[in-house]
């Protein structure tokens, strides 16, 4: 049995060399990175771009290099060439299992690392779209992940034609049970290559507004501007009317209503007053930015402005429409303007 093979064969001195190994190559792995952080620390762009490259790049060799030290302290041990199965006349061992585990781990994390630190610098170089690109990552991320697999299998001696007429046998049978699952699935394909939307982007999704941060081949994930995230199905982008908010200029607007005794023209430069107020109170707008002060509506008893002030992206909305109204509420105190009042609902009451 394979747990007697281990049992005989396990010795302390396999323990010690082992231990000692991990324990130098761990100790390699932090003098590298403490050399690395050293080198970039008066460099912005290093810190961002090469250190957390080589960070990451060190702690998955420390990963691999310590499974390689065990493959190679205990190679002279039977136990680790032991045959499990045989398929094909190739005889399964734990060390081919290993092997096979390390090209699917090896392949995930290479494939990461390519479209994070390699193609991301690339895409800005020729100005490759945001959406294009992530297209390529998962494409490429896909393909990458599917050759590794059946490396893996053809390593563990599974037959790729017989594992694959399996699958198309499960394929029929869960199809018929899976068909939101599937359909979703070919939506996220089309997506992916039609682009009807791309990561980044801003969306309406059921009167919510947010922005496209991933998409897989199931679901897309969308951050709501107040209210978290969304996981939405892909098939829902496909069939349904999205509204695309990308293109959209974002604005504040505050609406403002006035006795109708004021003076119009005094109201209105209070109005560009309170917005100057607020732009230089640092609430991000740009300094060239220009508020549009409106009368939009005349009434027996009152007048009512609108002002709109046009958003750069990332401005909070809210919280800039909020200190205009508290400025133009100050404003009009100091300068004896007043607001409207709601008419008073009249009843008139006739004897029977």
């Amino acid at each position: 049995m394979l747990l007697d093979t281990v049992w005989k064969e396990f010795s302390d001195i396999h323990l010690f060399r082992f231990a000692l190994d991990t324990v130098v190559l761990l100790v390699a792995g932090k003098l590298l990175k403490w050399t690395v952080s050293v080198l970039a620390k008066r460099n912005r762009r290093l810190q961002k771009t090469v250190v957390p490259a080589v960070y990451s790049i060190t702690n998955w060799a420390c990963l691999y290099g310590v499974l390689l030290i065990f493959l190679f302290d205990f190679s002279d041990n039977r136990w680790l060439f032991y045959p499990l199965y045989s398929k094909g006349g190739l005889d399964v061992t734990p060390f081919l299992l290993i092997v096979a585990l390390m090209i699917v781990t090896l392949a995930h994390r290479l494939v990461k690392l390519l479209t994070k630190y390699v193609l991301s610098t690339v895409y800005d170089h020729y100005h490759v779209d945001r959406g294009l690109g992530y297209t390529f990552n998962r494409l490429i991320y896909y393909t990458v992940m599917i050759a590794a697999l059946c490396i893996s299998f053809t390593t563990v001696g599974l037959d790729l034609s017989a594992l694959g007429a399996v699958l198309s046998v499960i394929g029929i049978g869960l199809g018929f049970g899976m068909r939101n699952i599937a359909a979703n699935f070919v939506s996220g394909i089309i997506i992916l290559f039609e682009r009807p939307i791309e990561v980044g982007e801003t969306v309406e999704i059921n009167e919510e507004t947010g922005r496209v941060e991933k998409i897989n081949l199931r679901s897309t994930t969308v951050r709501l501007d107040k209210s978290g995230t969304l996981i939405v199905p892909n098939q829902y982008f496909i069939e349904q009317v999205i509204k695309n908010r990308t293109t959209e200029k974002p604005s504040a607007s505050i609406q403002v209503s006035v006795s109708s005794e004021m003076d119009t023209k005094k109201v209105e430069k209070l109005l560009h007053e309170a917005f100057e107020t607020v732009k230089e109170a640092d609430h991000g707008l740009a300094p060239d930015t220009i508020a549009s002060v409106k009368l939009i509506r005349l009434r027996n008893h009152s007048f009512d402005f609108l002002v709109e002030i046009p958003l750069l992206p990332g401005n909070q909305k809210d919280e800039i429409e909020n200190e205009m109204r508290h400025v133009i509420v100050r404003l009009f105190r100091e300068n004896g303007i007043e607001f409207a009042k709601e008419p008073i609902e009249q009843v008139i009451l006739r004897d029977s």
